[in-house]
Formats: C-alpha cells, structure tokens, sequence
C-alpha cells in the first residue's frame, strides 16, 4: 500500500460527498467527481481538507516510526515495482479462484 498521497484528495476516490479515503484497488463502491464539481469545493474546503490531511500523514508517519524522507524514499521504490506487484496480486487471485474451483468439481 503506498502510504504517501496528495494532500486534500483534490483527485482521490471518494465515495458520497466530496472526496474521501477510499481505494479502488480495495474493493470499495466508488464515486468520482468531475472536474467542474472538483472546481466548485470553496478554496478554503480545499485548503482544510489538504491541512487535515498533512496533520493525519506526519501523525501516521510518526506511528510507522518513518520521516518523510523515508515515506519518500518508500514511495519510489514501491512505483518502481507497482506493475509487478499488480501482476502477482492477479495471479494469486486467479490461482485462488481455480483453488476454488477445484473444490467445488469434487
């Protein structure tokens, strides 16, 4: 998971309302907001959501036990394996669902 994200989710899935923390690699039911809607947030929403958010990463940071040079250093080591970790996830699932398969033909 890639801990390290634009501050204020100007262009994060959210899901309702304006933004939020859910992922679409994470199974959750997702609504994306169009860029005319994302223009019309106050400046001073977006201003609070991006400071909140900054708040809550050095905080989750600090619990990790990592600074931001390391969430840094993380992320681009993580974006440079991000295709093939992907790969895998796929080809667990599908190994997986043939596993599963399997049992259900006996």
């Amino acid at each position: 998971e890639c801990i390290n994200a634009e501050y204020g989710g100007r262009d994060t899935a959210g899901l309702g309302g304006k933004g939020g923390p859910y992922r679409l690699d994470a199974g959750h039911n997702v609504h994306q907001l169009s860029d005319a809607e994302k223009d019309d947030i106050p400046e001073e929403v977006k201003k609070a959501a991006r400071e909140m958010g900054k708040r809550e990463f050095e905080k989750r940071l600090k619990e990790i036990q990592m600074s931001e040079y390391d969430s840094e250093r993380y992320d681009t080591f993580f974006n440079a394996v991000r295709p093939q970790i992907s790969s895998l996830k796929q080809l667990v699932n599908g190994l997986t669902a043939k596993e599963g398969d399997r049992v259900w033909l006996k």
